[in-house]
């Protein structure tokens, strides 16, 4: 049995802005009946304001979804797309008081429907190539989904995926391919065949490890919003910063590991990198 709170009880009993809205500007579709779990988001928009002026909902889930559609109509309506689009699965469950962690992908298709939603409304398709390869056919659970709800929410394992995506909570067959996924976003990759250099300045090295750490290092953590920051070289002792989503990330300690393998595989075996205390 499911804990949920007394926020998620009373929106489940009593939930607000059930229904279809006729003339409606904006309509996001996601999930599927055959999966579990459906919702149909309706917006109307100001057309002077771009301000969300109406929004309502069907769904076809659990306690956890009814209660997550029911309090994103809530927290868009007076917003305009662009603030609308801010809001995050975990804002939802925030609203809502938190969500069981079995639960959260509750919060995620709400997310997505209201993406679905504004889309529809600048005209914007969105297709299966688009949304990437399918992962999880218990679930039509596809990589891309995976990878930015992974990195949105910081999740480092497949039971965490399977919580926010249902992603392998069914024949278990994609659970090797989530694996893989977590593995690519959260580590840094090498080259498979390293060419080191045979001898170094203290001047050389210092400006290997720089462009090593600016073109190799920092635009895979760039891309999933994360950075790094060099902040001293003392011969073979590189101090490096985490920033941006790498912030007090759980897998920081094996992002710095990675960090210090690639410099180590590149330039010099003795290489160690520590973060900036």
């Amino acid at each position: 049995m499911w804990e949920y709170t007394e926020k998620v009880k009373e929106t489940f009993l009593k939930p607000k802005n059930v229904g279809e809205i006729a003339d409606a500007d904006a309509v996001g579709e996601v999930g599927s009946i055959i999966c579990g779990d459906a919702l149909k988001l309706f917006l109307k928009v100001d057309k002077e304001t771009g301000k969300i002026t109406d929004a309502t909902f069907q769904t076809f889930g659990c306690a956890s979804a009814i209660a997550s559609s029911s309090a994103l109509t809530e927290m868009v309506k007076g917003k305009t797309l662009d603030e609308a689009l801010s809001i995050s699965n975990q804002d939802i469950a925030d609203f809502l008081g938190g969500l069981p962690e079995q639960k959260m992908h509750c919060s995620v298709m709400g997310r997505e429907a209201l993406e679905a939603a504004i889309s529809n409304y600048k005209g914007e398709q969105i297709t299966r190539k688009e949304e990437g390869t399918l992962i999880c056919k218990c679930f039509d659970v596809t990589e891309e989904k995976i990878r930015k709800v992974a990195i949105e929410n910081h999740l480092t394992t497949v039971e965490e995926i399977t919580n926010f995506t249902k992603a392998g909570g069914g024949c278990g067959e994609c659970i090797p391919n989530i694996e893989a996924i977590l593995r690519d976003i959260w580590s840094l990759k090498v080259p498979e065949k390293p060419v080191k250099p045979k001898k170094l300045t203290n001047l050389h090295k210092i400006a290997l490890i720089q462009e090593i750490v600016e073109n190799e290092i920092r635009p895979g953590l760039q891309a999933d919003n994360g950075d790094v920051e060099i902040i001293d070289i003392e011969g073979s002792k590189v101090t490096v910063a985490l920033r941006g989503m790498c912030t007090g990330c759980l897998m920081a300690d094996v992002t710095i590991k990675g960090i210090q393998e690639k410099l180590r595989e590149l330039i010099s075996d003795d290489i160690i990198v520590e973060t900036y205390q």
